[in-house]
Formats: C-alpha cells, structure tokens, sequence
C-alpha cells in the first residue's frame, strides 16, 4: 500500500467527522475531512486513496457524489455509510460506482478492513496508470515504421508476413523489431506485447 495513501472523511456531522478521523489517525492513516461533498468536489482530489462518505447529506448525496466523480473521470475507490433505513440508497449508492458500504452505528475494524481494501485497490489502479503513461511516452518515440511493425507482431504475425504486410525483407522486420524491443525497454516478445496491451490502441486514439 503506498505511505502517502489519503483518506477523505465527507459527512456533515462534526461528532462523525472527528471520530473517524482519530480511529483511522491512530491506525496510521492520512486523513482529511470534509464537512459536504460541495467542499470536497471544490477542494480536488489532489492525493486520493479512497473516499469515505456518508450517503444522506443535504444539497449533495453520496450518491450524487458518485455520479459526479464519474463525471469528472475520476472515480477513487469510494465507501459509503448508510444508516438502516438507507438499504436502498446504499443499494443506488453500489450501483453508482461505491466499491463497499457500511451500516451506522459501524464495527470499527469492519471499517478499517473496508478503507485499506479500497486504498489498496486505489494504489493498484495508480500503478496501471503510471506503467501505462510510461509505456505510452515509449510508444510515441517509435517511428511509423516501427509502430507498424509493433502492430504486426502484437496481432501475432511471424516476421515473414510481417514483412509482406509491408514489402520489406524479414532480416528488416528483424531490425525494426529489435529497434522496438530496444526503446520499449522490453526484455521478450512476451513483454513487448503485454506493454502494449498495457498502453491500449496503439493507433493513438
């Protein structure tokens, strides 16, 4: 789990919002609280590890909350805390992209195995991003030629055909395919083609 793991604490009620900051405080947690999601949405989400909001507050909702990260593209590992009437916004709340909800009054250790669950959840989904922009910066090193061949052997063509595709000699796929492997930083073809798996299209889009 990454050290600089932040967690927001969004609820309207003040009591709550200092309880949870002292129990995940003393489990060594980085927090920071947030007294409507209005304040949250505004503050950015600058250093995220996961979310934790309660579901029924005035003007925005946890549920709206949700949609509105969504909307903005960026979509941390979100918990919501429901009350016992709020089954069915809890229910809304999952369906909107939360990845666990937790009953009032909560057990504290059910919540703290929630946030590092969703705080370690959030660090694998930051690590894709990085070795994925990575390879991505790679990528856009390659010349036409090279990403044309790139493409060849991503689609598991042989050198051979490779080469016809294009109308050059196998020994020159051979050459631009170790130019590849070479700027790529990619150590097998196996490799090679999970980086640019990893990246997506490589058509740019």
């Amino acid at each position: 789990m990454s050290t600089d793991a932040l967690v927001h604490i969004v609820d309207d009620d003040l009591a709550v919002r200092q309880s949870l900051a002292f129990l995940l405080a003393t489990d060594g947690l980085a927090v920071r609280v947030h007294d409507s999601a209005a304040a949250f949405l505004a503050a950015g989400a600058d250093r995220v590890g996961c979310v934790v909001t309660d579901v029924r507050m005035p003007d925005i909702d946890g549920v709206e909350l949700l949609h509105r990260l969504r909307q903005r593209g960026a979509m941390p590992p979100v918990i919501v805390m429901t009350g016992h009437a709020d089954v069915a916004l809890a229910v809304e709340a999952m369906k909107a992209g939360a990845v666990d909800f937790i009953e009032k009054p909560f057990d504290d250790e059910l919540l703290l195995a929630s946030i590092r669950s969703a705080l370690a959840r959030s660090d694998r989904t930051m690590k894709r991003e990085s070795e994925s922009n990575a390879v991505r910066a790679r990528l856009a090193e390659l010349s036409e030629r090279e990403r044309q061949v790139l493409e060849g052997l991503v689609a598991g063509k042989a050198n051979k055909v490779i080469g016809l595709d294009l109308g050059i000699s196998p020994r020159t796929v051979e050459i631009y395919r170790a130019n590849v492997m070479s700027k790529l930083q990619a150590g097998s073809l196996s490799e090679l083609v999970r980086m640019a798996l990893v990246a997506g299209t490589l058509s740019g889009d």
